[in-house]
């Protein structure tokens, strides 16, 4: 009795076994479902919905999905459905900025959403393609190019048509700090690739069976428990918290509603509260106060207004930065910008923003876009600047970045590599509300800190304010939607990460992986 038991339950884990390992060959609603699961997963691994612990599973069924012997076809189609609603779950509030901002019916609104969460999972198909193709040739070992895939399409993303880098998988992750430091190393895409493998191998332990399975589970967890010890004991060791010249910051939030800021009425007042603010933060021991982006309700070296912002610098004798347009003329150029003024009053220099929003600030393939005419007509077009610019403080070169440029790393590091020794970044969040898109910017701004190795202090609008260390813990963060001054505390630091002076050598040796792993299946096929 007991040697037909054991033999049954044998029989029954081949064939779920079977079961399993037969399910990337049937193109069948099982595989789509798996690839939806999956999207769904990857979507609720980030704020605000989210937790980063789930990144960690969110692939699994789609690794299941892909199994052995998925094809290319069937690889592609995989990785867009699961790319497309994972993304339209983490990008959805674009669809109500262009509603509520650029005039476009709701169901429109949805489907420009949609269209650019398609376009971002073009990237994730490319992946699982290329996996597909691979596991056809070898068999589950083909799951193996998945991280080194994913983290190419990841990196391209950020490159193609002006780049959005928004949400790479390692980005979910910057909240849990003793994984995050991995970021001073490898930077945000190495992150990523830890991500991602560790999901192959609980798919693949899944498709496994007996001691194979069991290898998997090991290597998973010798694996995430040596970056976790290793996290840890930096972020433990704190010594560039102790290194420095420190500095104290003024971070003001003027929370001004985005229907208000342009409100020739509201001018003087919005000015006025920003002054206030910034007398405020002073008062505590500020030596050094932040603005938001476009935080002047006219430009400010145009208006005569603007002259009370330089009066207040001389005043206070301390160095403002103030996000504020600026315009050139001959020819007529407008830029968002971010202007220096210091302790004389007078304007030390000018940083303009080199990546701009697509249907924000400027509208990529305007001639094909007919169906965008609110937003094409009523929008004034920004034009990129060249170069980063360092802003002295108090004889100390910093740099600062404008909204979303904070999610390109290599800006970021570009920054650190002319000397910046204080990161900064301004923002106008009011656009998105109360949705997930403030949170996500947030904590993209978390893990440029840990990249580089300094501290970073960001002012924005409507929140969220707050001074990131050089290891991603937060030491003072405001709440969204309201009116408030943070001071505290940084330190101009001048040492670099592995990150700072190496770069991005892993998206680009993943790259260089899939392309010799695609050109070895393809050189296999072709000679049998």
């Amino acid at each position: 009795m007991i040697l037909a038991d054991f033999a049954a339950r044998a029989d029954l884990r081949r064939s779920l076994h079977l079961e399993w390992a037969g399910l990337a060959h049937r193109p069948s609603t099982v595989s789509y479902a798996l690839a939806v699961l999956a999207g769904a997963l990857l979507a609720l691994s980030f704020p605000k919905f989210g937790h980063p612990a789930v990144a960690w599973v969110a692939l699994v069924p789609l690794v299941v999905a892909l199994g052995s012997g998925a094809g290319v076809v069937l690889g592609l189609r995989l990785g867009l459905v699961a790319g497309a609603v994972g993304f339209a779950g983490t990008i959805y509030w674009t669809g109500e900025v262009v509603q509520q901002f650029g005039g476009l019916p709701t169901p429109l609104a949805i489907f420009a959403m949609l269209l650019l969460a398609l376009y971002m999972a073009l990237y994730t198909g490319a992946a699982t393609a290329a996996t597909g193709l691979l596991a056809q040739k070898v068999g589950l070992r083909g799951l193996a190019v998945l991280p080194a895939a994913w983290v190419a399409g990841e990196y391209l993303r950020g490159w193609f048509f002006g780049g959005f880098p928004w949400t790479p998988l390692g980005g979910s992750q910057a909240t849990v700090l003793p994984v995050a430091q991995l970021a001073s190393l490898t930077g945000v895409y190495g992150l990523s690739l830890l991500v991602v493998m560790v999901n192959v191998l609980l798919g693949a332990a899944l498709l496994r069976r007996g001691r194979q399975a069991l290898l998997m589970l090991v290597a998973t967890a010798v694996l995430g428990g040596g970056v976790w010890a290793w996290g840890s004991a930096r972020i433990a060791d704190g010594r560039l918290t102790r290194t420095g010249t420190p500095l104290t910051v003024g971070l003001v939030q003027g929370n001004i509603e985005q229907t208000a800021k342009w409100d020739p009425r509201l001018a003087d007042a919005i000015l006025s509260d920003h002054l206030a603010l910034t007398r405020d933060a002073v008062s505590r021991g500020a030596a050094y106060v932040l603005w938001p982006e476009s935080s002047t309700p006219f430009m400010l070296e145009e208006d005569p207004e603007g002259q009370r912002v330089h009066a207040l610098a001389r005043e206070l004798h301390v160095p403002l930065l103030i996000g504020s347009d600026e315009v050139k003329r001959l020819p007529l150029r407008l830029y968002n910008a971010a202007h220096l003024i210091g302790p004389t009053g007078s304007t030390e220099a000018i940083y303009r923003k080199m990546h701009l929003v697509p249907f924000g600030e400027f509208i990529p393939l305007k001639g094909l876009l007919s169906f965008v005419t609110p937003i094409v007509e009523s929008l004034a077009e920004f034009v990129p600047g060249t170069e980063t610019v360092m802003l002295p403080v108090n004889g100390h070169p910093t740099s600062t970045s404008i909204c979303y440029e904070v999610v390109y790393p290599e800006l970021v590091r570009d920054a650190v590599l002319r000397g910046s020794e204080l990161l900064t970044t301004i923002t106008n969040d009011a656009w998105y509300g109360r949705t997930s898109a403030p949170y996500q910017h947030f904590e993209s701004a978390m893990l440029r800190a840990i990249e580089q190795g300094r501290y970073l202090a960001r002012s924005a609008n409507t929140g969220i304010s707050g001074i990131v260390d050089p290891y991603g813990r937060v030491t003072l963060r405001s709440g969204l939607f309201e009116r408030v001054a943070l001071v505290g505390e940084v330190r101009l630091i001048q040492e670099r990460t592995v990150y700072g002076r190496c770069g991005d050598v892993v998206p680009w040796l993943c790259l260089a992986a899939t392309i010799v792993a695609l050109l070895a299946a393809l050189g296999s096929r072709s000679q049998a």
